[in-house]
């Protein structure tokens, strides 16, 4: 079992940065691909970005590409992404996942948190 809790949300302008941690626990973090996903209200649950287990490996989806950068600390079992320059249309609720082989689909994923919001004004 996984246990992930997402913090650093909240309200910022168009424009600006916030950087989102996912605290894990249970089960070696450093094995687990970790991703990044975000629902804005009555929209599907969409990818963000994911790393490989050791950090070697980053993906993103295009909306983010230069954007957003995600990164992990197995030191301190810890993922990060990093937003900047956001946008209205980055406004969403953020997921931290994390399973032992998944991709860029939410189905892939085993374990999840709980959320954090993400507000971007215009």
């Amino acid at each position: 079992q996984v246990q992930l809790v997402e913090s650093g949300g909240g309200l910022v302008q168009a424009g600006g940065s916030l950087r989102l941690s996912c605290a894990a626990s249970g089960r070696t973090f450093s094995n687990y691909v970790m991703g990044w996903f975000r629902q804005a209200p009555g929209k599907e649950r969409d990818f963000v970005a994911r790393i490989s287990w050791g950090g070697g490996r980053t993906y993103y989806a295009d909306s983010v590409k230069g954007r957003f950068t995600i990164s992990r600390d197995n030191a301190k079992i810890t993922v990060f992404l990093q937003m900047n320059s956001l946008k209205p249309e980055d406004t969403a609720v953020y997921y931290c996942a994390a399973d032992p082989s998944a991709g860029s689909y939410y189905y892939e994923y085993d374990y999840w948190g709980q959320g954090t919001q993400v507000t971007v004004s215009s």
